[in-house]
Order: structure tokens, then C-alpha cells, then sequence
């Protein structure tokens, strides 16, 4: 299909990006990778008046370590993040799911920050930016500012970011030694979206789990934090039944959706299968 008539502009720095979204108001987007936005404007699911493509632009594209976190720029690609050897030693949770995303032809397109700032819950990253904690830097005409995971996702496809305003990088915590990480998802097809998704991160101590951090992809309207997961698995020993016992309530407090993939009750099983299989991997243990 023919997308909607837009105007288009390309900045030639973040403050030029900052102010043409001001002056264009609130019908206006963001455009960076494409692999999202695209898409919707072909289907007419989306009808700005403006497009402004920070794509090329050098600020946000860096990835940096800074003491006690990782910076990733939102133009970085997720290719790009793949690749990084900062992201791989410090932070290996968002190598490990942005390596699951699609297949290389998007990897090499879109982008890190695109990917959470369009908010599917059947996304990878943004469960991977719940599980770790991370910080969103945001700027605008009026200044930058910055807003936890948490607090970031709202709702189906909605972000804590103004119209006016500008995903600039995520700042990524370091959770220091003895953490183990990893992503599973069950999925169709390389291409396709997560059915259901786990990001965690272990920590052990003694034999045991010291403390760990799950989320979920694709059980509700937003990423979810399993909290009660989280609690039960705190001081149960590394091995398979222990972890199972703990996981048994991974979908707890979620919505799953139910669509032509799969019903509420199928994702609600596959949380608990998939939970434990990610803990258990993130904690090195066999299953």
C-alpha cells in the first residue's frame, strides 16, 4: 500500500531534531531504523504530517562504557549492539536478545532505540530494559531529561516520550560479578514476533540463587516484571526442581493476549516453561 503525504525532514544535529518536532506539533514521528514505522505508514495505521529521520545522525549512534553503566545510543543498530564488545563484556542480557530479533537484514536496519520506542509488548528489548533497570535518556527543545524502565512503558505501543521529544540512549546498569544472563523465547519463525518471551539474570552464591530479575515479553498490554518469581527464587538452590517449584507462579499477575498464534492459556504456560529455562541458564545450571 501507498503510505499517507508527509513532509520530511532530515536535521543535521539533535538540536535541529529537537526543534522541527516542536514546530511540527503532535502530528509528527520519529524515524531512525524504519523497520517499525514503515510498516504502519504502508498499512495507513499511521498518519504523521512530519517525519523527522534522526537515522543519521553521530550523537545518539554511540555506545560507551560509563563507570557503572552502559550508554547505548538509539541510532546505534542492533547489528551494531550485536557486535559491540562493551555490550558483550558488561551487559550481555542485550547482546543475548538483540541477537534473537528478526533476522540480519532487520538487524542491520533497525534500531536499538527504535525497537523500544515503538513498545510492542512482543518485543524483545524493552523486557531486557525492565529485567536490568535501565534509564532512558530523553531531549527535547525544552531540555533532557530521564525516566526508569518502569516508568517508561505505559500501554500497548505508548511511551512515557512527549510528541516533542526524542529517545537519545538507554543507560544500562552493570550488575557486577556473579550474574548470569539469558534470553528465551518461543517464536514461529526467525521473522516473526515473540509468542512469549523471558529475559533474566541470576546471581548465585554458595550453590544457590542469591538474588535474580525476570521479565516478561508478550504477556500483557506492557513488558512485565515476575516479581513473585523473583522472590521465590531468592535463597533456593541452582538446580532444576528448586528452580521449577519457584517458577511455577511466572504468570501471575499477567494479561496475555490471545491472537491467531496463541490463546491466554497457551502463553501462560509457556511463561512458566520458558521462565524456568532461562533461570536455569542464566544460573549455569543444567536443566
Amino acid at each position: 500500500m501507498i503510505p499517507p503525504a508527509f513532509d520530511y525532514v532530515r536535521p543535521a544535529s539533535l538540536g535541529q531534531a529537537c526543534r522541527a518536532l516542536a514546530e511540527a506539533g503532535e502530528d509528527a514521528k520519529v524515524l531512525s531504523g524504519g523497520q517499525s514505522l514503515i510498516p504502519l505508514l504502508r498499512l495507513r495505521l499511521s498518519y504523521p504530517t512530519v517525519l523527522v529521520d534522526i537515522g543519521r545522525l553521530p550523537e545518539p549512534r554511540a555506545i560507551r562504557d560509563e563507570d557503572d553503566h552502559v550508554f547505548i545510543g538509539a541510532t546505534a543498530t542492533l547489528d551494531e549492539v550485536v557486535r559491540s564488545a562493551v555490550v558483550n563484556a558488561e551487559v550481555p542480557l542485550v547482546a543475548l536478545a538483540a541477537r534473537t530479533v528478526a533476522d540480519p537484514a532487520v538487524r542491520h536496519r533497525g534500531t536499538f532505540g527504535g525497537s523500544l520506542a515503538h513498545a510492542d509488548p512482543a518485543g524483545d528489548l524493552p523486557a531486557v530494559a525492565l529485567a536490568l533497570d535501565c534509564e532512558f535518556v530523553i531531549a527535547s527543545a525544552r531540555g533532557e531529561r530521564t525516566v526508569p524502565a518502569a516508568g517508561f512503558f505505559q500501554d500497548y505501543l505508548e511511551t512515557a516520550l512527549a510528541p516533542d521529544e526524542i529517545l537519545v540512549g538507554v543507560k544500562v546498569p552493570k550488575l557486577g560479578p556473579g550474574w548470569g544472563f539469558h534470553y528465551e523465547k518461543f517464536h514461529r519463525t526467525a521473522q516473526a514476533w515473540a509468542i512469549v518471551g523471558v529475559a533474566a539474570a541470576v546471581r548465585r552464591a554458595d550453590g544457590g540463587v542469591a538474588a535474580a530479575r525476570v521479565a516478561l515479553t508478550n504477556m500483557g498490554a506492557t513488558p512485565l516484571r515476575a516479581t513473585a518469581v523473583e522472590a521465590a527464587l531468592r535463597g533456593v538452590p541452582a538446580d532444576a526442581d528448586a528452580v521449577a517449584g519457584a517458577c511455577a507462579g511466572a504468570d501471575a499477575g499477567t494479561s496475555p493476549p490471545a491472537d491467531l498464534h496463541a490463546r491466554p492459556d497457551y502463553r501462560r504456560h509457556l511463561a512458566r516453561v520458558l521462565t524456568r529455562r532461562a533461570v536455569l541458564a542464566a544460573a549455569r545450571a543444567r536443566p
